[in-house]
């Protein structure tokens, strides 16, 4: 059996004959036509050359730039590797969302100001606690803006934001030796009277491209107590600027509403290298679950609050004994080899919702288990908090140990591996000089999202 085919007549040669008649037809009706477009061309071909140039720069310009965000990261720290320990291979981290374009905070400028020593320097010289201790952030930022010559400026004129340096948080003078910020509000006020008379700036905008830093309890509020911090509320000369604050939550409250950053708050870099350099070789984690701090066995009433809203009190009652569980109501001066020997450190409220726990635990490799409802972490633009922590809500801590040992089952090694990333231990940690990708990188990182807050861009947009 056969199949006859019958080709049907080509009709190439037909048709292209047809194409050139038609275009040679175009091109003699339109010769008076080319002759315009050569005078035009000859008049204005280096305007259409630039216009070329400039595009074909543009687009190699942006096409070059998502290739740098790919580029793997350095370590924090130098020492042996394990799997339960911070890992030393570079890696990229997916828990760390990074900006993808090249300027990568947008040609932002800031204006430190240069104040009087008792606003700053005279508070670190009289203690030197007040650049180590938990809020020591203002000092931190302060001391890496100053070393960073790319987004400092010297000239006021050219800035887009305004720091204003000052150290509430640096008056140890109470009975516990924790800070007194009683002293707080009138600082800062006294502050904004100088650069109010000595500077143009903030009158001009009221303020509205300055930025502040709050790093205690409950923020701007500047006090350890919700609520007198909630009574007192944000000064009202602050309510227009921005404020670095370690206090965040997500839903309203009275002490963010003012433009606000959530920072962590500060370790010293040099205490978390130290613990790692000190831990066991084999990096074997001992401890299922960890805490040690404050827990009251009989919580006070202090103005109808208790501490921690008795949620220390719970944890310490159901699980403390539990051999799984490692609870200590005692100071340790070495608690961080504690929590490197550990795989889950519990981050209970106190006061405030968020505590130095939650940093210490995420930098030396234990997952943080986050119990403070309505917590709102630092950097959660960009830093991937579900892929690298737990939260279980305050009411289901008689539940804490099913909990875990549902994670254990599942999906801790992925949680821990997550953890090992270099970049989000970085993200966390302040340095001085400022390191890309760390705590006081991602905060210019969130500063250059608010950059419609310039007064000198806005001039310059309007004309």
């Amino acid at each position: 059996m056969s199949l006859d085919i019958k080709r049907p007549i080509s009709n190439k040669t037909k048709k292209k004959t047809g194409f050139i008649v038609n275009m040679q037809q175009l091109n003699h009706n339109n010769r008076g036509g080319n002759n315009l477009f050569i005078v035009f061309f000859r008049h204005y071909y280096r305007w259409i050359l630039w216009f070329f140039l400039s595009l074909y720069f543009f687009t190699s310009y942006f096409a070059g730039d998502q290739s740098t965000t790919t580029t793997t990261t350095s370590l924090i720290s130098h020492h042996k590797t394990s799997s339960s320990l911070p890992s030393h291979a570079l890696i990229e981290s997916s828990a760390i969302v990074k900006p993808a374009h090249a300027s990568i905070f947008s040609g932002m400028k800031i204006y430190v100001y240069d104040l009087p020593a008792r606003f700053n320097a005279d508070w670190v010289t009289s203690s030197d606690r007040c650049a180590s201790h938990l809020f020591a952030a203002e000092v931190a930022i302060h001391r890496a803006l100053l070393s960073d010559s790319n987004v400092r400026t010297l000239d006021p004129e050219e800035a887009d934001f305004f720091f204003v340096p000052v150290y509430v948080s640096c008056n140890f003078s109470t009975a516990n030796g924790f800070p007194s910020l009683s002293h707080a509000r009138s600082l800062i006020s006294s502050a904004v009277d100088f650069i109010s008379e000595s500077y143009p700036f903030w009158n001009r905008a009221r303020g509205s491209d300055h930025v502040f830093v709050a790093s205690h309890d409950f923020g701007a509020c500047f006090h350890a107590m919700e609520d007198m911090a909630i009574e007192e509320g944000i000064p009202e000369f602050m309510k227009k600027s921005i404020i670095l604050q370690t206090f965040g939550v997500n839903y309203k409250h009275p002490c963010q509403e003012a433009e606000h950053v959530v920072i962590p708050p500060y370790i010293p870099p040099e205490s978390v290298h130290r613990a790692i350099d000190r831990a066991p070789a084999n990096g074997r984690r001992d401890i299922w679950a960890f805490f040690r701090g404050k827990m009251e066995v009989n919580p006070k009433n202090i103005s109808g609050r208790y501490y921690s809203k008795g949620v220390r009190t719970a944890i310490l009652k159901k699980y403390g004994g539990r051999r799984r569980f490692h609870l200590n109501r005692h100071r340790f001066a070495g608690y961080r080899s504690e929590i490197l020997r550990s795989v889950f450190c519990l981050c209970p409220l106190g006061w405030a919702p968020w505590s130095p726990r939650l940093v210490e635990s995420a930098v030396l490799g234990c997952v943080p288990v986050v119990i403070a409802d309505g917590i709102q972490l630092p950097f959660s633009e960009t830093v991937r908090w579900p892929e690298i922590s737990l939260t279980v809500a305050e009411k289901d801590v008689k539940n804490l140990r099913k909990i875990l040992e549902h994670v254990t089952a599942t999906n801790l090694s992925t949680i821990q591996r997550n953890l090992r990333e270099p970049a989000f231990k970085r993200a966390l940690l302040y340095n001085v000089p400022m390191m890309e990708g760390d705590a006081t990188w991602h905060i210019l990182d969130a500063l250059s999202r608010k950059l419609v807050r310039s007064y000198r861009r806005s001039r310059v947009f309007s004309q």
